[in-house]
C-alpha cells in the first residue's frame, strides 16, 4: 500500500459521520475487562502499590499490595512472593474440588471467578498469578510532559496519514519521558531499539536521534504507517510496533487478518507473552485517558511547548566554542538537543556538520543563524575528531580502563553497547570517549577472566508495567530485533529455519554440542554448508529451546549492532528484479546490503522465488565515518 493510499484511507475513516475511533481502533466486548484493568493501573494505583492478578483473565484481581519505593528490591519481591503463595494455596484448595465449608478467603477468591468455574481452570490459574505495579503518578507526569510535543506529534502523524490518536502510544511506552531506557536497549519517548531506530534515523556514538522527541516521532509515524500498510488494520499494526511485524503476520496467517480476540487470547507464539498480548489493550486504555484527562486526573496541566530557533551547522564545531558564541550554556544545549550523545558534551567529539541545532528563541538576543554564521574559521572543522580505541588485555577490568582514560564505566558501557553483565574479553576493542594521545595502557593483572564484578554499575530495577515504562511490554527476546522479519524461534518439531550469517558451528555452540551431531541428525555430509531458508533439526538434550533462542537472537543483535557502527542508512530506493538476477546478486553484490537488512525492508518477500519484474526496497548505506 502506498503512502498516498494510506492517507486516503485515513481521510475516509476520519471524515465526520463516516467512522469513529471505535471503528479505527476496535474494542470488542471480550476485551473490555482488559482495557478496564489498564485504565485502573494507569489512573488508580500509584507506583508505591500494585495488584496481584490472573495474567490471562485481567478481570480477576486477587489483591492490592503496598510496595513503597523505599523498599529494597529483595524486600519488595519477598512481600509479593509471600502474598502470591497465599493466593496460590487457596486456588489449589479450590481446584481440589472443595466448595463447602470455605474460609472467608476461599469464598472471596472463588467469587472472583464465574459461577461453576472448573477445577481445571483454577489449577491453571494457580500458575498464572502476576504482579503489576501501578502507574498513576507516572501517567499523570506523562500527560504534563506530552504538552511539549503534542502539536508536533499530531502534525507528524497526520503527515504520514495515520490517526492522531496514536499520540497515546508514548504514554504506554515511556510516559513521554525522553530519558526513558528499557533493559532491552529501547530508548526515548517512542522506545525504539537500535536496530529499528537505524531504519529511520541516525543512531551511533555521536548522534542518537531515538532520544530526540522530534526525530523519533518522525520515525515512529513512518514505522506505524508501514506496519498498517502490511497488516491492513490498526490493532495488528500497533501490536507489531511492540512484537515485531513478522511475528504478527504469522499470527494473522494462522487466525485470520481480523481475528483480533483470537490472536490476543489464543496465539501461542513462543515470544508472544504477556507484554505483547496486552500492548493493544494498554494502548486503548491510554487513549481513553489521553482523550479525557480531566476525568482521571483533575487539574492536570500540560506543559507549554518550547519556541525554538533552528540552524543547520555548516561544519564540525567544538561545543565550548559554540556555547560561548551563542551565549548559551552547555547544559542548555544538551537539554534541548537530546539526540546528541555524551561524546559531544564531554568534548571527545565535535558537534557534527549538517546537524540541525535547536536553541530556545528566548535564550539568544541575536538571530541564531547570524550567530552561527559569525563563528570564526578557526573553530570550524572539515573533519570530525577521530575515534580512539583500547584493546582489552587479559586481566583488564572496565573500572581500570575507565580510570586510565579519565571516564566512567557507564560511559564505556553506553559507547560499546555492552550487555547488562558488562562482560569484556581479551582482544576486544573498546571505543573510548576521549580524543587525543592515548594514556599509558592499563597494566595487566594476573591471569583471571576479563570480567570485573566490582566495577559493574547496577541497573535500576524496572517494575512489571507495559511498554518502555518498565520493560515488560518491550521485555521479550523478539523486541531486540523488532523490525527483523527473520524467524528465530524453534518450531514444535525442534527444527529451525537457517537465517543469514548462520552456520552449523553456530548452532553447535548455542546448543553446547558437537557440529557432527547436527550433521548426523540432519543427514548432512562433511563440509556441506547450510543455506538460508533450510530447515535444520536440533538436539535440545543440553540446552532447551528458550535458551537456544536467546543465544541466537543475542548473537544476531550483536552482528547487527556491529554492522551499524560502521554503516548508516541514508536513503532507500526501489529496484526492479531483472531476468537472471537473484536476491543474492542484487543485495550482496550490486548494493552490498546484508540479507538480514534487506529482509527488514522486504519482510513479505520469499527470497527463493523472486520473479523478474518484482520490485524490492533497497536501503542505501554510507560509511558511518562520513556522517559522524
Amino acid at each position: 500500500m502506498t503512502r498516498q493510499r494510506i492517507f486516503m484511507v485515513f481521510l475516509l475513516l476520519w471524515m465526520p459521520g463516516l467512522a469513529g475511533a471505535d471503528e479505527v481502533f476496535p474494542q470488542p466486548p471480550e476485551l473490555q475487562s482488559d482495557v478496564d484493568f489498564w485504565v485502573s493501573i494507569f489512573s488508580q494505583y500509584s507506583t508505591d502499590e500494585g495488584v496481584l492478578h490472573d495474567s490471562r483473565n485481567l478481570a480477576v484481581v486477587y489483591a492490592r499490595l503496598d510496595v513503597p519505593s523505599d523498599l529494597s528490591r529483595r524486600e519488595r519481591n519477598r512481600r509479593i512472593d509471600a502474598r502470591r503463595k497465599e493466593i496460590r494455596a487457596v486456588l489449589r484448595s479450590l481446584a481440589s474440588g472443595k466448595r463447602e465449608n470455605l474460609s472467608a478467603e476461599e469464598q472471596r477468591v472463588l467469587a472472583l471467578w464465574s459461577p461453576g468455574v472448573s477445577n481445571e481452570t483454577l489449577t491453571a490459574a494457580a500458575g498464572r498469578i502476576r504482579f503489576q505495579q501501578g502507574l498513576r503518578d507516572r501517567f499523570r507526569r506523562g500527560l504534563e510532559r506530552a504538552g511539549r510535543w503534542r502539536d508536533y506529534v499530531h502534525a507528524q502523524l497526520t503527515a504520514e496519514g495515520v490517526p492522531i490518536e496514536l499520540a497515546a502510544l508514548p504514554h504506554v511506552e515511556s510516559s513521554y519521558n525522553p530519558d526513558a531506557r528499557s533493559h532491552v536497549g529501547a530508548s526515548g519517548i517512542w522506545q525504539f531499539t537500535r536496530s529499528t531506530g537505524r531504519r529511520f534515523m541516525q543512531v551511533d556514538h555521536v548522534v542518537d536521534e531515538r532520544n530526540d522527541p522530534f526525530a523519533a516521532t518522525r520515525g515512529a509515524a513512518k514505522l506505524l504507517a508501514y506496519n498498517y500498510s502490511i497488516t491492513g488494520n490498526w490493532p495488528m499494526a500497533i501490536t507489531a510496533y511492540n512484537h515485531g511485524l513478522s511475528s504478527v503476520r504469522r499470527a494473522m496467517r494462522r487466525f485470520g487478518d481480523d481475528a483480533l480476540v483470537d490472536i490476543l487470547r489464543n496465539y501461542d507464539g513462543r515470544t508472544f507473552g504477556f507484554a505483547s498480548r496486552n500492548f493493544y489493550v494498554a494502548f486503548l486504555a491510554a487513549m481513553k485517558i489521553d482523550q479525557s484527562p480531566e476525568d482521571y486526573f483533575p487539574g492536570v496541566v500540560p506543559e507549554a511547548a518550547t519556541d525554538y530557533a533552528r540552524v543547520v551547522l555548516p561544519a564540525y564545531v567544538p561545543v565550548d566554542e559554540l556555547s560561548e558564541a551563542l551565549g548559551v550554556t552547555r547544559a542548555s544545549l544538551a537539554k534541548h538537543n537530546p539526540g546528541l550523545q555524551a561524546t559531544i558534551w564531554e568534548g571527545s567529539k565535535h558537534l557534527p556538520r549538517g546537524y540541525e541545532l535547536r536553541v530556545p528563541t528566548a535564550a539568544t538576543e541575536a538571530p541564531l543563524a547570524s550567530l552561527v554564521a559569525a563563528l570564526p574559521d578557526e573553530v570550524l572543522f572539515d573533519e570530525q575528531l577521530p575515534d580512539l580505541f583500547h584493546t582489552v588485555a587479559r586481566g583488564d577490568t572496565l573500572s581500570e580502563i575507565a580510570q586510565a582514560y579519565d571516564t566512567r564505566v557507564s560511559t564505556l558501557v553506553a559507547l560499546n553497547q555492552l550487555g547488562s553483565s558488562h562482560r569484556i574479553r581479551a582482544g576486544q576493542r573498546l571505543r573510548l570517549p576521549a580524543a587525543g594521545p592515548a594514556p599509558v595502557a592499563v597494566a595487566a593483572a594476573p591471569a583471571v577472566p576479563a570480567v570485573e564484578p566490582e566495577s559493574v554499575v547496577p541497573v535500576a530495577a524496572e517494575p512489571e508495567v507495559p511498554g518502555g515504562l518498565a520493560g515488560s511490554i518491550l521485555g521479550t527476546i523478539q523486541t531486540a530485533l523488532l523490525s527483523d522479519p527473520s524467524d528465530y524461534t524453534v518450531a514444535d518439531d525442534n527444527t529451525i529455519e537457517v537465517q543469514s550469517l548462520e552456520t552449523l558451528g553456530h548452532f553447535g555452540d548455542w546448543l553446547e554440542i558437537k557440529t557432527q551431531r547436527l550433521r548426523d541428525l540432519n543427514g548432512l555430509a562433511f563440509r556441506t554448508p547450510v543455506e538460508v531458508g533450510q530447515r535444520i533439526r536440533l538436539d535440545l538434550s543440553k540446552v532447551d529451546a528458550a535458551a537456544f533462542e536467546e543465544r541466537r537472537v543475542t548473537w544476531h543483535r550483536a552482528q547487527q549492532d556491529s554492522f551499524f557502527r560502521q554503516h548508516v542508512i541514508k536513503d532507500r530506493i526501489e529496484h526492479t528484479i531483472r531476468p537472471g538476477e537473484s536476491i543474492w546478486i542484487v543485495a550482496l553484490r550490486k548494493y552490498e546490503v546484508p540479507l538480514w537488512l534487506f529482509r527488514q525492508y522486504n519482510p513479505e518477500l520469499d527470497l527463493h522465488s523472486v520473479k523478474p519484474g518484482t520490485r524490492v526496497q533497497i536501503p542505501i548505506l554510507v560509511d558511518a565515518a562520513e556522517t559522524g
